[in-house]
């Protein structure tokens, strides 16, 4: 074991920043070393749907909270790539680890469970930023949207693609093969992601689906992030923010505790 100084502080101090800097980079060159998937695929996929919706629906939708309905969907379709990539980047990496059986490299070195967490959250969180930015920055000139609070829309990104970078480390955790991750991606985070207020506003669906949506993270960051860009929201911006942040804490906390645990990562 790591040498222990007399008040049980690891060698390196409390917090071995150099272990996690090292996992955060290997998690950011793995997504950087296929980019033409991880990042711009993203992109077209973003820019197909603001396409299609422009084609299919055309300027007869009439408005939606007083926007155009492509402008209205903007917001959504943004963060819903980003959390989509958050969530794909460390799930993939974890499962890949478990499957190839090289996740012992990630378990040997002197990282906490708090710095492996941290590591792979932030190599999703940086996949995240890197598909956010460039649609952001060509939302204005192409299809006309401004973002009215740019610091606001970058806390809820970060937020989200933190949560979801957290929940797919639980998934990639929890899977044991890439069938079941397929099912929890199909069967949950597809779910959450579009029945989250994305292509419509919470007042067009039915009552019972209205209070549905209220349980879903997910639409309190799309919802967020909409009025940090058009300065409208379907709820209360302080309650979706701190639902999104007690969520994010509680899916970090069980990624903690089960890497602390070593469940299902050791023999």
């Amino acid at each position: 074991m790591a040498a222990m100084t007399r008040m049980g502080e690891r060698r390196f101090g409390r917090v071995n920043w150099l272990g996690l800097k090292t996992l955060a980079e290997r998690e950011i060159r793995r997504f950087l070393n296929i980019w033409v998937q991880t990042i711009l695929a993203p992109l077209v996929t973003a820019g197909l749907f603001l396409t299609i919706f422009s084609i299919a629906i055309g300027p007869g939708r009439g408005e939606v909270m007083g926007f155009a309905y492509l402008h209205f969907i903007a917001p959504g379709i943004l963060t819903m790539t980003v959390v989509q990539n958050a969530f794909a980047n460390t799930s993939s990496s974890m499962i890949g680890s478990k499957v190839q059986g090289n996740i012992v490299d990630t378990l040997m070195p002197p990282l906490s469970a708090g710095e492996i967490v941290a590591g792979y959250v932030g190599g999703g969180v940086a996949r995240g930023l890197f598909v956010a930015l460039p649609i952001g920055a060509l939302m204005m000139p192409v299809i006309g949207v401004g973002i009215g609070a740019p610091l606001l829309a970058l806390l809820y990104v970060v937020l989200g693609a933190t949560l979801m970078a957290a929940l797919g480390l639980l998934a990639g955790i929890y899977a044991n093969k890439f069938d079941q991750m397929a099912a929890i991606t199909n069967f949950i985070v597809t779910p959450l992601s579009f029945l989250s207020g994305t292509f419509y506003s919470v007042e067009a669906v039915p009552q019972a689906m209205q209070a549905m949506l209220h349980w879903n993270p997910m639409f309190y960051l799309i919802d967020g992030v909409r009025f940090a860009v058009l300065g409208v929201s379907d709820s209360s911006v302080p309650l979706g923010l701190g639902i999104l942040v007690l969520s994010t804490l509680v899916v970090l906390a069980a990624c903690w505790w089960l890497i602390r645990k070593g469940y299902r990562l050791k023999p």
